[in-house]
């Protein structure tokens, strides 16, 4: 049996990379995919994609996460198309990485609107319906930046870090609703945004070598190993894992020293 038949599912960002990923790998487990993306034609592509190859039942619907309204649209329209959500998985995310100093008031608010409004965004919309039912699976995908500081990353690990203590809160508030909440951390993943900052770098070649170089692998880690991570907390194989947080990183952010 697959692991997560029958089990409604909403991922936002999920158009492309580690959402993407985590779109196919619940559809191929049995799941109904709602992929909850601001660029909706990047959405309807993968969905097809992911329709052709599945043949799971699969929607995409135009979502801002930075807007709650719209996030709780997009729970109505996945709830009207296949029923009840059983899970959500909080993907959304972007990259501001500034100077402190230098940072301007928009690029915080933009940082913050995405990266954690948008996750608390989502758990309010689908927390109600999840605990009247006692019963429901929140995935919040973190970063390795949650625990770790990068220098010149600001102020993109201080709302993950958000992120995280978010995801102990409402797990721990709604355990004795059987509503689970939990994160994942991944470190290095070979996304197109990983190629792109290398692409940016003077020497791309050089500046992958590098990366991968810092990994105990010698690698970084592929979309679909965060992806079959995200299954399994959503899956019923895990009913005692609950607020808490597995990292992705192949073993980097368990390393003291180069």
């Amino acid at each position: 049996m697959k692991r997560l038949a029958d089990k409604v599912t909403l991922i936002t960002g999920a158009g492309r990379g580690i959402g993407a990923a985590i779109a196919f790998a619940f559809a191929r487990e049995g799941a109904a995919v709602v992929l909850a993306e601001l660029d909706i034609e990047t959405a309807q592509q993968t969905a097809q994609q992911i329709k052709a190859q599945t043949g799971a039942r699969v929607l995409a619907v135009e979502t801002d996460v930075t807007q709650s309204a719209s996030v709780q649209h997009a729970v109505s329209e996945a709830e009207h198309a296949y029923g009840a959500l059983d899970v959500l998985v909080n993907n959304a995310g972007i990259n501001v990485f500034c100077d402190p100093l230098t940072m301007t008031d928009d690029d915080w608010r933009r940082c913050f609107a995405v990266d954690l409004d948008g996750v608390w965004n989502g758990c309010r919309a689908v927390l109600p319906g999840m605990v009247e039912r006692g019963a429901g699976s929140i995935v919040n995908i973190a970063s390795t930046h949650a625990f770790k500081i990068i220098p010149g990353c600001f102020p993109y690990p201080v709302a993950k870090h958000g992120v995280l203590g978010l995801t102990r809160a409402l797990g721990i508030e709604y355990a004795p609703r059987n509503v689970r909440v939990n994160a994942i951390a991944p470190g290095y993943i070979e996304t197109q945004l990983t190629h792109d900052w290398w692409n940016e770098q003077a020497d791309p070649a050089a500046a992958k070598q590098a990366t991968l170089a810092l990994q105990p692998m010698k690698r970084i880690g592929r979309p679909e190993e965060v992806a079959m991570t995200a299954v399994f907390l959503a899956s019923d194989e895990a009913p005692f894992i609950n607020a808490t947080c597995i990292t992705v990183d192949g073993g980097r952010s368990a390393l003291y020293h180069d």
